[in-house]
């Protein structure tokens, strides 16, 4: 990409997108189109049509999905595979019809099988069944993924995939019921500190493991592969370590201060047992993570208690 290049970030006010942005004018690229729910519901084939037919962006980073915790998962599953296929649909195709030079898709690391083995390599997608609490999510993902792979493969086009592990930062989203585990970790946390609650609760037995990467360093991942990698393989991208939720609970509690009990609701949904991601692949590529749990944790919390 030149810095001059004609950039549309899909999704810009979300967790990847906002992240994406702050990246790529970091690096001095002035010329990037945004546009939000409001300008252009990505949803509307009509509306994505006249944007890529006028626009005419050169790059395409889609980062737009309707995404959510397990509660959200499980509780619109109609809505986050009709809109994410829609999304997905949508900008893909009229990025092909209108000539956009390369797109990055970003997938998810629920992609996987619920039982695949650990870490997570490319090429376990579609070897076994989902977690079922987000497969009408993942089924979507699994489509862009094949979509990309099959437009790469019948029109000749640079679409790229990547599946990111489980991300934080920076314009999050902390609604308990919609969250993913660690902004809810986070809010319920400092809400208990500022409240001087005794307790906190936690879904689950704390047992899952997951691993976590602070989204600025998967900004910096895909602005490294928009540069540096052309193929239909997908990429995993991660810190290759991961943490139970036990233990991640017990680091934001002593970042937060709170200095209550941690109670664990068993009757909760804990989803599956281990998620981490083997990120060889990436790696051998060359790049690797920067910014530490502890580090990113901080930082993160440092923005949520400005929002007030």
């Amino acid at each position: 990409m030149e810095k001059t290049s004609k950039i549309y970030v899909a999704g810009h006010r979300g967790l990847v997108g906002s992240a994406l942005v702050r990246r790529l004018k970091t690096e001095g690229y002035n010329n990037i189109i945004t546009r939000t729910f409001n300008e252009m519901d990505l949803t509307d084939q009509n509306a994505v049509k006249e944007f890529f037919k006028t626009q005419k962006p050169e790059y395409v980073f889609l980062a737009a999905a309707k995404v959510g915790g397990i509660y959200a998962n499980n509780t619109h599953k109609a809505e986050f595979i009709y809109k994410n296929l829609q999304i997905q649909n949508n900008v893909i195709h009229y990025s092909y019809l209108n000539g956009v030079k390369k797109l990055l898709f970003l997938g998810s690391s629920c992609i996987y099988p619920k039982f695949a083995p650990q870490p997570m390599k490319e090429e376990h997608l579609l070897t076994g069944e989902l977690e079922q609490t987000n497969e009408p999510y993942a089924i979507a993902k699994i489509a862009g993924i094949k979509m990309c792979q099959a437009y790469n493969d019948q029109y000749g086009t640079n679409y790229i995939s990547v599946m990111p592990t489980n991300l934080y930062g920076i314009n999050d989203n902390f609604d308990l019921n919609n969250s993913h585990v660690l902004p809810a970790l986070i809010r319920k946390f400092h809400e208990a500190k500022q409240n001087e609650n005794s307790s906190v609760t936690v879904w689950g037995t704390g047992l899952p493991k997951r691993e976590f990467l602070f989204v600025d360093d998967l900004a910096d991942a895909c602005m490294f592969l928009m540069n540096n990698y052309d193929g239909s393989d997908i990429i995993n991208i991660g810190t290759g370590e991961d943490i139970s939720i036990g233990e991640l609970a017990q680091i934001i509690k002593k970042e937060t201060g709170f200095t209550g009990d941690i109670v664990y609701d068993t009757t909760k949904p804990g989803g599956t047992p281990r998620k981490l991601l083997d990120v060889s692949r990436l790696s051998s590529l060359g790049w690797k993570y920067r910014t530490s749990l502890k580090e990113g944790l901080r930082k993160t919390l440092e923005w949520y208690a400005k929002q007030g």
